[in-house]
């Protein structure tokens, strides 16, 4: 089942030794991600360092906050000297996983799934759309900018052969929880689910939901209380 709270990962802390086992908040996750593009937007301009306070500035939170984050794997950094900007974008590079490619496959090419599958810039962060499935038959061999979709009959015996790391889900909110069941079945540990569906999953398989209409809530909560 999923777990109920604040998802929680479990990391390898990048330290000498035993390597301890952290368990890192998604909030943690989410704000390294925010970092990291922050960083390759400093390397694009050619700054060398970058304060905690700057990062804070631009991620919207506090400087206590991002030496809090990143000091679950390790010490970076020196004090009055700030971040090598290189340097903290590679361990970070290194701590998402970014270091090597992901293989991604589709389920549900509808407007959602199609536009994801056309999107070129997953291959750039190490991101690969490898297949992409439908059961329409209006669909089922359609091409969607060189990959051709794939009859849903062939889900489980492809990712058992081809072993894909992760399954983004954009299917109707009924087909969801099924279609789920079948990944994890055949073998998958990571979901991206796009469909207004809470997941239940076996404990090892990670679920993170894009949900529009509680980003949209978020959104109109800020605009109702600000000052």
């Amino acid at each position: 089942m999923v777990p109920r709270g604040p998802r929680m990962y479990l990391v390898n802390q990048f330290t000498s030794g035993s390597r301890p086992v952290k368990r890192i908040a998604d909030s943690t996750v989410r704000r390294l991600s925010a970092y990291l593009r922050f960083l390759e937007d400093f390397e694009h301009r050619g700054l060398a360092t970058i304060s905690s306070d700057e990062l804070a500035r631009r991620g919207g939170t506090t400087s206590a906050q991002v030496r809090k984050d990143l000091s679950f794997f390790g010490s970076f950094g020196k004090r009055g000297l700030g971040y090598s900007v290189p340097e903290l974008a590679g361990r970070l590079r290194e701590i998402l996983g970014l270091g090597r490619d992901w293989r991604v496959i589709i389920v549900g090419t509808g407007k959602i799934g199609a536009a994801l599958a056309r999107h070129h810039g997953f291959r750039q962060r190490g991101f690969m759309i490898v297949a992409a499935y439908d059961n329409d038959p209006a669909i089922v061999g359609a091409d969607l900018d060189g990959l051709t979709v794939r009859d849903i009959s062939r889900l489980e015996s492809d990712v058992r052969r081809e072993h894909p790391d992760i399954a983004v889900l954009a299917v109707p909110e009924e087909a969801a929880q099924p279609v789920a069941q079948r990944l994890v079945k055949a073998g998958i540990k990571a979901i991206l689910n796009f469909a207004p569906a809470q997941l239940q999953v076996p404990a090892d398989v990670t679920v993170k939901t894009v949900n529009m209409a509680m980003e949209l809530e978020g959104l109109s909560f800020a605009l109702t209380n600000r000052e």
